[in-house]
């Protein structure tokens, strides 16, 4: 093999697309450079793009060394320099250059010089998230204007047409003054911006290098150029004795007329602009030795490449597709292939299925490449199942470690201290002891979740605390979670307002006090890659955000979830050697022999072109930066590079978030070529089987009605009339609840909803009937405190209670007038009472009980039997057919005598009292009287009597052991009635089967 020595310079190279960058680029060094004895290799050196490209370049190394121990280059990544660390900052190349100012104290920084002239931003409204999300803004701008080396000082000033919103105008003010400020900012504490001083660095060695030369071999490889101090780093080295540059993936066979037309979007886009820059013409970059040595993978390069061509030559696509021929698509496409998934869980399930499957044969690789990292994320999650830990680069958000999600918890509770969730994931962490032994917190944890914090909100921790009388240890704990969030609270006591470092400090207080065990130890609180980020952050917070301005507690958290979006943690530890987990940039030096490219959607891969709030495109391209497309040539290029390796599989997510996706413009190319063709991207739809049979194995089988068969002796021998009800409906309930004795919780923080009002209601005609006043205007203003004080102590919030004020008034009125109408004939009133009943229903003893909402006996000895219902009371059809015999039974129970301390009666009235407060407020709906005529109303006896002989019924069929207890047996009132039981019953599942038989 020739040596790239042995070309004239300056030495421009080029590794196709479907060459493995950096295998051939360590095999042609080796091979080079091997004759000149061991330490010829070690003494050259190599400029990478990252660090993780000089990470998997040295294990290339190895690979060409066969085995044998090798002494690899000096890498060093172009990309991610360090102060100190040669050949970046040789002899007094940086003597003169000020530090670099740290990241987290940068953004602070810019946050206050936001801050300070928010003056110059009219309308809006400057909270400390606000300051940091228009600070990022700003630091991009500067970043921008560093990196293409654009003068901005002094040329503000005229960038504003006349013909531009006024907007701008504000947006070129506001720009003049931090432009100014930032440089002074910097001066005074003696450092620049990283990225100025990066491009300093380079200009010098750049400089450096073209007027002295470097003697020993220097290889720039893999990176593309896109800044200008980058790219005159690269001549210099193509220029130097024996240096060369190795360009990743230059399309060797586009067209001179389709090459003219590149442009920033275009893939080849910016190694147009690096080989423009060398005074190079494409035509004089070479192939790499080592990658001539076979034509295996071309089919695949010139298909996509002939995919991504520049849109105006896309108008002769059928005539590229005579011209290449079929077969030569075809085996293009050989090894290539799409999988659609339905949404982002199935397409992190289908990546991870597919990496698993390739450890199977060994010494295969496999990788993913998708910039996207929530996605990377959740296919490390996925592979934890199999005990796989695959080298990723996507790390892990600083909000997701458990330091950063405490912390983040922390700020909630401050922001809203009596929030439930919060503070169940609070009493939950992991890290969190609270001054207490783990049984003894867990103990007292679960008394405090099950009375306090399941149901409505408390308005207050006494009213938190008046739900634990008798439980001193969860009393305790709430203590203690009342004075942590008070402590929380106390940097805002005085406007509402605090500066961040003191609420930042108030938070780590907390944070320790929270995870402190019983002798003061913090375990493992700021230990990990986690909580030393974490502590970090906190610390930067305390010491360096004095300029940030005062935010409320919600602004602060809103502040702080936005910083820790910011922070990656790189967790390291062990990895599997042949699995990795790449960005698009980190891609192109690392060659795997299965990749799955994911991701390939429009605003994902290529990302939306940023929105620049102080920038339109005209006063961009005036100062000289770059437009937003470039980033799509860039990610186009990256995806060209991925997409030709030996097997490819594109991975498409067809809804995100719930909403429908695009498909990925390059993909959709893809997708077009290979139809002109005759042909189709093959698929995969085996791993979409694979990926649903992985937590369901089997083909799906619809869940028939469930209808269980206790033994008899467990059946219940007694029941409330509303438990017949249920039976009545849904036997499958009263199994769960009379039999397994199964309770519903209530879920924390949980709406006041209608069930409170229900019970809101009945206390107040209870309180009303016991404290008659004897008059209807002090009636109804009794009636409307009692019914908002009930509703008061469950939990309503005060917003909520406005309303329920207006419809309490009306409903107050009309229960007044109703109960002086009633009362007239000097009627006996019983509230809440309960009965029993016991028969014998073919020799076995059986209990109805009741507890009625009212009961009135007239002076004539009748029974009227009354029940409270805020919604809509059954309607006749339904207490005749047995399906609500509610009233029925209580009759039939009154009438024997089954309610101690009221006499038995004859059956009167049977009916519902509707209050809703609205129009009309309320409505008396008879069901049942002694002169019913069964049309319009029942006689009350004969129903009282045919509800007892339907129990007796009802108790006979369910003494039978073949007789199950079948779900929803009354599917027609499943909206009137829902269950808590329907989850557990799959109501769902079984009702949209096709099931037939229904009852």
């Amino acid at each position: 093999m020739t040596s790239f020595l042995e070309r004239a310079g300056p030495r421009w190279f080029n590794i196709p697309a479907h060459r493995p960058f950096a295998q051939d680029l360590a095999r042609g060094l080796h091979d080079a450079l091997a004759a000149g004895g061991p330490e010829a290799l070690s003494q050259a050196v190599v400029l990478t793009p990252t660090r993780r490209g000089a990470r998997a370049l040295a294990d290339a190394f190895l690979a060409a060394g066969g085995g044998r121990a090798v002494l690899p280059p000096q890498m060093r990544p172009l990309g991610d320099l360090e102060e100190g660390e040669p050949p970046f900052e040789p002899g007094d190349l940086a003597l003169d250059l000020p530090a670099a100012i740290d990241p987290l104290k940068r953004r602070f920084e810019l946050t206050r010089l936001v801050a300070e002239n928010a003056r110059l931003l009219p309308g809006r409204d400057l909270t400390a998230a606000t300051a940091l999300e228009l600070a990022e803004a700003l630091g991009g701008f500067f970043d921008s204007a560093a990196i293409e080396e654009a003068e901005v000082e002094g040329r503000l000033a005229d960038l504003v047409a006349s013909d531009l919103a006024e907007h701008w105008q504000v947006s070129r003010e506001f720009l003049e003054a931090a432009v100014a400020g930032w440089r002074a900012r910097l001066d005074a504490l003696g450092v620049i911006d990283v990225s100025e001083r990066r491009v300093r660095l380079l200009r010098r060695l750049a400089e450096a290098w073209t007027d002295r030369p470097p003697q020993g071999v220097l290889v720039a490889a893999g990176s593309t150029g896109t800044a200008p101090a980058t790219r005159a780093v690269l001549v210099a080295v193509a220029n130097a004795p024996q240096g060369c540059v190795v360009l990743p993936g230059l399309d060797e066979g586009l067209a001179e007329s389709a090459w003219a037309k590149v442009d920033v979007q275009h893939p080849q886009g910016a190694l147009k602009r690096l080989l423009e820059a060398g005074g190079v013409d494409k035509s004089d970059v070479a192939t790499w030795p080592a990658s001539a040595v076979t034509a295996k993978g071309r089919a695949r390069q010139r298909v996509v490449n002939e995919a991504l061509r520049p849109a105006e030559e896309t108008a002769d696509w059928l005539g590229v597709i005579e011209r290449l021929g079929r077969s030569t698509i075809a085996a293009g496409l050989d090894g290539i292939s799409l999988v659609s998934a339905a949404g982002e869980e199935q397409a992190a399930t289908v990546a991870a299925l597919l990496l698993r499957e390739a450890l199977e044969t060994p010494d295969r690789t496999a990788a993913l490449v998708s910039p996207d990292q929530a996605l990377a994320r959740r296919v490390v999650a996925k592979l934890g199942r199999w005990g796989v830990v695959p080298d990723s680069s996507a790390g892990e958000s600083l909000a997701g470690c458990r330091c950063g999600a405490l912390a983040g918890l922390v700020a909630r509770a401050a922001a809203d201290p009596l929030n439930s969730v919060t503070l169940l994931a609070l009493l939950k962490h992991p890290l969190v002891r609270f001054g207490r032994e783990p049984e003894e917190l867990a103990q007292a944890r679960q008394v405090l979740e099950r009375r306090a914090l399941r149901g409505p909100r408390p308005r207050d921790f006494e009213a938190l605390r008046s739900r634990l009388a008798g439980h001193p240890e969860a009393a305790a704990l709430a203590a203690d979670l009342e004075a942590l969030t008070a402590a929380l609270r106390a940097p805002y006591a005085e406007a509402g307002l605090a500066p961040p470092s003191q609420a930042a400090r108030a938070l780590t207080e907390a944070m320790e006090r929270l995870a402190a065990d019983p002798s003061g130890a913090l375990g493992e609180l700021w230990s990990g890659h986690g909580g030393e980020a974490t502590g970090r952050l906190l610390s930067g917070l305390i010491h360096e955000a004095d300029g940030l301005p005062p935010a409320t507690a919600r602004g602060f958290a809103d502040l702080l979830e936005r910083l820790m979006a910011g922070e990656t943690v790189r967790t390291g530890g062990a990895t599997h050697p042949r699995l990795r987990i790449l960005g698009a940039i980190e891609a192109r030096l690392v060659r795997a022999d299965r990749l799955v490219v994911a991701g390939l959607e429009e605003g994902v891969w290529p990302r939306g072109a940023p929105l620049d709030p102080f920038l339109s495109r005209p006063m961009r391209e005036r100062l000289g930066l770059p437009s937003p497309e470039r980033r799509v040539g860039l990610a186009a290029h990256d995806f060209a590079q991925a997409a030709c390796a030996p097997e490819v599989i594109l991975l498409h997510t067809e809804r995100r978030d719930g909403a429908p996706t695009v498909k990925s413009r390059w993909l959709w190319r893809l997708e077009t070529l290979a139809r002109g063709a005759g042909l189709e991207i093959a698929g995969h739809p085996e791993v979409l089987a694979w990926a649903r049979q992985l937590d369901a194995p089997g083909e799906p089988a619809p869940y028939a009605r469930p209808s269980p068969k206790p033994p008899v002796v467990d059946r219940p021998s007694k029941l409330f009339v509303t438990r017949v009800e249920a039976l009545t409906r849904d036997p499958y309930a009263v199994w769960a609840r009379d039999i397994l004795n199964l309770r519903e919780l209530a879920r924390p923080d949980e709406p006041v909803d209608v069930r409170v009002r229900g019970t809101a209601i009945h206390e107040a005609f209870e309180k009303l009937a016991r404290e008659w006043p004897g008059e209807a205007a002090r009636a109804a203003a009794d009636f409307e405190t009692y019914y908002l004080d009930a509703l008061r102590g469950r939990g309503m919030p005060e917003s909520a209670l406005a309303r329920e004020g207006a419809l309490a008034r009306e409903a107050a009125r009309w229960v007044a007038h109703l109960e002086v109408e009633r009362r007239a004939d000097g009627r006996a009133i019983h509230v809440e009472q309960q009965g029993e009943l016991h028969l014998a229903i073919d020799g076995e003893a059986f209990t109805v009980a009741a507890k009625a909402d009212r009961i009135e006996i007239t002076p004539e000895g009748l029974g009227h039997v009354l029940d409270f219902k805020t919604g809509a009371a059954p309607s006749l059809k339904m207490v005749r057919s047995g399906f609500s015999p509610q009233l029925t039974l209580t009759a039939a129970i009154l009438e024997r005598g089954g309610f101690a301390g009221i006499p038995a009666a004859e059956p009167g009235e049977l009916t519902y009292l509707e209050v809703t407060g609205r129009n009309p407020p309320g409505r008396e709906e008879v069901r049942a009287s002694p002169n019913g005529d069964g049309k319009k109303q029942l006689e009350s006896k004969a129903a009282a009597e045919e509800a007892l002989e339907g129990l007796a019924g009802l108790v006979r069929k369910y003494r039978d052991p073949e007789r199950g207890y079948t779900s929803r047996l009354a599917p027609q009132f499943v909206k009137l009635h829902a269950s808590e039981y329907d989850h557990l019953a799959r109501v769902f599942e079984w009702s949209t089967s096709g099931e037939e038989g229904d009852e």
